[in-house]
């Protein structure tokens, strides 16, 4: 398959989870969200894998001074969420007394748009790089997708909108995935760049973002499924070229 078709697709199905999640939110609304957990668990370590295993020793081999960019990716996106919009957590929005005006849910969308457009910017600067690198950036990534358009979603349902609007802005956010994808595999050349930067974003999702939502579960299951996380990247980038 066409490398850029396969980006593409790969964008398109991680702006799709977003969008799952959103309507999980907006429409089914499932009366548990145990489930929701684990995804983050199993994200957060197969993350965490892809960029120290994979992402960092390709970045280092072609860009010297590559841990200078991963850290100004970590920078760049705190100051995102810490300045722009501190109070939105990854799944079901509870905090209903915070998120009721409007701009508290425009800088949750913003926020949010910038680590999506880094998601997107990750998978794509990966594909520029190697199909197979991309492959495991899309598989780290679309996993904590659903999880994003819960957040976004039940932030505009706290913030008193309708259904409508809350999955509009899910799907809003999983465009910008798509959008940094394509933008990100077109730069071609400063590709390695990229994707350095967009190791440091997903450090911070995955250390700051995804673990802080699952540390206060006491069962032994959830750190095991962070660690399988790891294991699935092992067993996935065995089987692939």
């Amino acid at each position: 398959m066409n490398i850029f078709v396969l980006n593409v697709a790969c964008g398109i199905l991680a702006g799709a989870g977003t969008m799952i999640g959103g309507a999980i939110i907006t429409h089914w609304r499932p009366a548990s969200r145990e489930f929701l957990k684990y995804i983050i668990a199993l994200g957060a370590g197969f993350m965490l894998a892809v960029v120290f295993l994979e992402i960092l020793p390709d970045a280092q081999e072609q860009l010297p001074n590559a841990l200078a960019y991963v850290l100004v990716g970590y920078v760049l996106m705190h100051l995102a969420e810490q300045l722009i919009s501190p109070h939105f957590h990854f799944g079901e929005e509870t905090h209903t007394e915070v998120m009721v005006g409007t701009s508290a849910s425009v800088a949750a969308i913003f926020g949010l748009g910038i680590h999506a457009f880094f998601d997107g910017a990750s998978i794509g600067s990966a594909f520029a790089l190697r199909p197979e690198l991309g492959l495991l950036v899309f598989s780290a990534i679309v996993l904590h997708k659903i999880p994003e358009g819960f957040t976004i979603a039940s932030v505009m349902l706290a913030a008193g909108r309708d259904a409508r609007v809350g999955f509009g802005a899910a799907a809003l956010i999983g465009t910008v995935t798509l959008v940094g994808a394509l933008l990100a595999f077109s730069a071609g050349g400063i590709a390695p760049l990229v994707l350095a930067v967009s190791a440091g974003v997903m450090i911070y999702v995955a250390a700051t973002d995804l673990i802080p939502e699952i540390k206060g579960e006491h069962e032994v299951s959830v750190p095991l499924t962070v660690a399988a996380g790891i294991v699935i990247f092992a067993l996935t980038r065995a089987v692939l070229p």
